[in-house]
């Protein structure tokens, strides 16, 4: 009896992370990226762009949580059209840097909570990457290091 199969890709293993590359030429620059999103173990989008305008002549790679980065480069893009109509003349690539780090940035809590999350869903995804969370956040004041055990880590799923 034959067995019937689905396509390969459906029983390989889901690998996560993102490319994106930037190339500047004399004059100018070429942005590059995959084209796949996912979201713990599972592809969710095959086919997203991830190279968004963020003003007429300027756009940026996005990585990281799909619909974070997304809804970053659309507040960004708001920004930058009314700060365009405020100053008569198109944005400088420094000011659409400068409003990604503030809104990206500036909540120290929500970075922090955001890296815990993170690295608990790595390590339970890799199974050894031991139990503990270790984190530093470093600022123009302080520096603060914080330790995170196996049993406060966050969980996403049912165990």
């Amino acid at each position: 009896m034959l067995e019937e199969t689905g396509p390969e890709w459906l029983s390989e293993e889901v690998k996560t992370g993102t490319t994106i590359i930037a190339i500047r030429f004399n004059g100018g620059v070429v942005l590059g990226s995959d084209s796949r999103v996912s979201a713990g173990a599972s592809v969710v989008n095959r086919v997203m762009n991830k190279l968004s305008p963020l003003h007429d002549k300027i756009y940026c790679a996005l990585s990281g949580s799909a619909a974070d980065a997304q809804t970053i480069a659309e507040v960004v893009n708001y920004q930058l059209d009314v700060h365009s109509v405020e100053i008569d003349e198109d944005p400088q690539v420094r000011s659409a840097a400068s409003l990604v780090r503030n809104i990206s940035y500036k909540y120290k809590e929500e970075c922090q909570q955001f890296v815990v999350n993170t690295l608990s869903l790595a390590m339970n995804r890799d199974g050894s990457s031991g139990g503990v969370a270790y984190i530093v956040s470093i600022d123009e004041h302080s520096t603060e290091e914080k330790v995170v055990l196996g049993n406060d880590l966050p969980t996403f799923f049912d165990q």
